[in-house]
């Protein structure tokens, strides 16, 4: 028996590293890669366990499960934002990039667990139903989530359209969890909305940056210009949990001047160092600048972003570029701070893993990671200054740290949450860019030049930061 063991044991070895030859040559045959030792003794106790599961587990296991199971360990316990794509899943991301997919239109991650909200999409059955960022998802229809991976849990989420499915949410300030039915949706997001506010103002809302976001930019700042130019421009950047690093680019440099820096990212090797401009090489990807299709006034028109704790990745480099070059007033709550970079390294026709490859930083060096962008003025979400609790990149485990600002974001005073009775329905969202819109009439007061109707706790906020634009 010790024999076979220690043979299987070497074999074992043997595949282990030759996977991780394979994976290196993959994410680096454009380059020299200097040799590193193998931990040996490490692979030999994978093997064990590995060994140990064959033989003694209570029902027979495929070799391919348990050494996806492995892979996907190894790579979720770097970071929250790394993981193994195994065929659905990376086909979901695909589909996802380009705008539509099937779902409940939910931004999730793993916490202590469970599957916690980062952000619900604009539009979506989730979003319809009240689910909040920062809500804790207990149970899927009947199955409990402690114990499944994260792409277990969404798998169980998605399905064919026009099927329902019951969360079990936790919600913070509720006396017990509470169940929401849900119909799932082929997922069609909108990545630009826009309208003219009144003459003079127009609003721009951005949902998730895609493929097509800076396109689209160009099309409603067009139609937005038709009827003459404009006094101010509200940018809503809320609840927009990020996207492609390209459409962020893309965006920033319709209201930034040419070759102007926008981001730059740094990692350990070579390839994730790289500085990011408004040239269309970085955001055109070899397409036709659509940018020079731009309507005149773009580029000086006075602009307020609006931004709050569901503002993510993409949203936060494209805030804190304007907000360096002074570009634009940030008016909201504190962003989420992701501030990594992920690369989808393929390894097969069918599988990749995403893997955090780099941290991104403003034009001026500030490393979003873990903190966020501070907004120049604070603006809760209502008159009575009480805010949504959000999930922040500091309250994941494993989190980056931040290695320009080792402090994270302060955490926005909350009001005594009021809870909720079973037979109470769930609020509806407010709709951002509406009547009921508080931070939205500020921004639009803001650019106006009259004074804004701020709670105490917005009454803080840096008095050069609340002068009017001119």
């Amino acid at each position: 028996m010790s024999s076979k063991f220690k043979q299987f044991s070497l074999v074992f070895s043997g595949v282990c590293i030759g996977v991780l030859i394979s994976l290196n040559f993959a994410a680096r045959a454009d380059r020299e890669v200097p040799p590193s030792s193998l931990p040996v003794q490490e692979l030999r106790s994978l093997a064990a366990v590995f060994n140990s599961i064959k033989q003694n587990y209570v029902e027979p296991v495929e070799d391919k499960k348990l050494l996806d199971n492995a892979i996907s360990g190894m790579v979720a316990g770097l970071d929250p934002h790394s993981n193994f794509l195994d065929a659905d899943s990376f086909k979901d991301l695909q589909d996802s990039t380009k705008g539509e997919f099937g779902g409940l239109g939910i931004e999730v991650g793993m916490e202590d667990g469970f599957v916690k909200v980062v952000s619900p999409i604009e539009d979506t059955p989730a979003f319809r139903a009240g689910i909040k960022s920062g809500d804790l998802i207990v149970k899927i229809d009947d199955t409990p989530v402690k114990g499944l991976a994260l792409n277990d849990a969404v798998k169980r989420m998605r399905g064919k359209p026009q099927t329902k499915v019951v969360l079990t949410v936790a919600r913070k300030g509720e006396n017990r969890p509470f169940d929401v039915s849900l119909t799932r949706e082929i997922i069609k997001v909108q990545s630009v909305r826009s309208k003219l506010v009144e003459p003079g103002y127009g609003y721009l809302r951005l949902t998730q940056f895609q493929e097509q976001s800076t396109i689209d930019l160009v099309k409603h700042l067009d139609r937005l210009y038709k009827s003459g130019p404009l006094k101010g421009l509200v940018l809503d950047l809320r609840n927009d949990p990020g996207g492609l690093l390209s459409g962020a680019v893309g965006v920033s440099a319709a209201f930034l001047p040419s070759k102007s820096m926008v981001v730059y990212t740094d990692g350990r090797v070579e390839d994730s160092r790289h500085k990011y401009f408004a040239s269309p090489e970085d955001y055109a990807r070899g397409s036709e600048d659509v940018l020079k299709a731009l309507p005149a006034g773009v580029k000086n028109v006075p602009i307020v972003v609006l931004v709050n704790g569901g503002s993510a990745s993409a949203s936060e480099i494209v805030a804190g570029a304007l907000q360096d070059y002074k570009r634009a007033t940030i008016m909201g709550t504190q962003t989420f701070g992701k501030g990594s970079v992920q690369t989808i390294i393929p390894l097969s026709e069918t599988t990749a893993v995403k893997l955090t490859t780099a941290r991104y930083y403003t034009p001026q060096g500030r490393s979003i990671q873990a903190k966020g962008i501070t907004p120049d003025v604070i603006v809760e979400d209502s008159l009575q200054g009480s805010a949504p609790v959000f999930l922040r990149e500091a309250d994941l485990e494993r989190h980056l740290i931040n290695d320009k600002d080792k402090e994270v974001a302060p955490a926005a005073p909350k009001q005594p949450a009021k809870r909720r009775n079973d037979d109470d329905p769930i609020p509806p969202p407010i709709e951002f860019g509406s009547k009921d819109d508080y931070q939205f009439a500020q921004a639009l007061n803001f650019l106006k030049g009259k004074p804004l109707e701020l709670p105490p706790v917005a009454a803080s906020a840096p008095a050069a930061a609340a002068s009017a634009p001119k």
